[in-house]
């Protein structure tokens, strides 16, 4: 029996270097999905969920407008789909991603997506180093070449970002069980700490980008998630609330909030397809928070405050001159604002 470490993003630091950088906007954080026929650059690192509390219409356009890109979720009907991608395409020509599963009818969907000019298809499961990701790769490729970008997870190892890359896929979400509504590893004793498969899935040094999805916190998180090797970060929780996220506001005595949940919690799969099969999230509200740019902001300014440290303009820099310590749990502690605790 073999045991290997896992690292967490609150085990790690990043080291102070000398910098020479006198302003923010010299650091350029951007990044691209890139593909034969599909080129997308990006100044944001940063991709909306795809998941029905967080990116449909309001959230597609807001995350193109700051830079970013929103994959729109797939737990509706293909109208429904193309009718939020077809808000998002006219409102300032703006770009998003669809998601699409591996079953049923996700090639009659994502055919329905292409015909409306989608060129970034996700294919979003929860398994994604697994024998229906292949097979859905394969038919993709085959019908449509490569005139789409092709995302594909979610995986939580070396071996399984690999085998993505060699079925097809030109990006691939990576971690398991991270999400902070997911309960993966609880319920199946499977993952792999968030930032662990970042380095471990960056050994393997292929252009393919590496999207780090799930248990990302902070700006600082994003950072490291990036130093590590990751191109993009996948977010969820920092965005729910904000209020370009889909759902109705609960006004409550103890203020107003919305609703955040995880695809495979018991309300999400009941409303989408009347059923349930393994559950693997919850279901909650969180606190309202204004717009998703205010959100994106204070995101950038920390993520370029960030690269600064490590006196790094670009992103290839920073994963080039990255210094990465392990700290103990005082450290942890030490690292936290700690004035208000006893």
């Amino acid at each position: 029996m073999e045991f290997k470490e896992g690292l967490t993003y609150n085990d790690v630091l990043l080291m102070p270097q000398y910098s020479d950088i006198r302003r923010r906007a010299e650091v350029s954080i951007g990044s691209a999905l890139d593909g034969p026929y599909a080129y997308v650059p990006l100044n944001l690192p940063i991709i909306a969920s795809p998941m029905d509390t967080i990116s449909e219409e309001e959230m597609g356009v807001a995350m193109w407008q700051e830079g970013g890109l929103a994959i729109i979720h797939r737990y509706n009907t293909i109208d429904r789909q193309l009718e939020i991608m077809d808000h998002v395409t006219v409102m300032s020509q703006c770009n998003a991603g669809a998601a699409i599963g591996t079953s049923g009818d996700y090639l009659e969907r994502a055919t329905a997506l292409y015909g409306v000019g989608v060129k970034i298809l996700c294919i979003d499961v929860a398994h994604g180093h697994h024998i229906l990701v292949k097979e859905a790769l394969h038919e993709l490729r085959g019908h449509f070449g490569d005139s789409v970008h092709i995302m594909a997870g979610n995986v939580a190892t070396l071996e399984g970002y690999n085998d993505l890359v060699d079925w097809g896929a030109d990006s691939v979400r990576c971690n398991i069980g991270g999400g902070s509504i997911c309960s993966t590893r609880i319920q199946t004793g499977h993952g792999v700490p968030g930032l662990q498969t970042i380095f471990d899935c960056a050994q393997a040094g292929r252009q393919v980008p590496i999207i780090a999805d799930g248990g990302i916190r902070t700006s600082g998180d994003i950072v490291k998630a990036l130093a590590a090797g990751a191109d993009f970060v996948m977010l969820g929780s920092l965005l729910a609330g904000t209020d370009e996220t889909p759902g109705d506001i609960i006004n409550s005595h103890q203020g107003k909030f919305k609703s955040y949940r995880g695809m495979a919690s018991k309300d999400a799969q009941i409303e989408w397809r009347g059923k349930t099969a393994s559950l693997e999230g919850v279901a909650t509200t969180v606190p309202c928070k204004g717009p998703v740019a205010d959100i994106l902001d204070d995101l950038e300014r920390g993520i370029r405050s960030g690269f600064s440290y490590s006196g790094a303009r670009s992103l290839k820099e920073l994963q080039k001159k990255a210094v990465f310590l392990r700290q103990t749990s005082s450290g942890q502690v030490e690292s936290s604002t700690h004035i208000l605790k006893s």
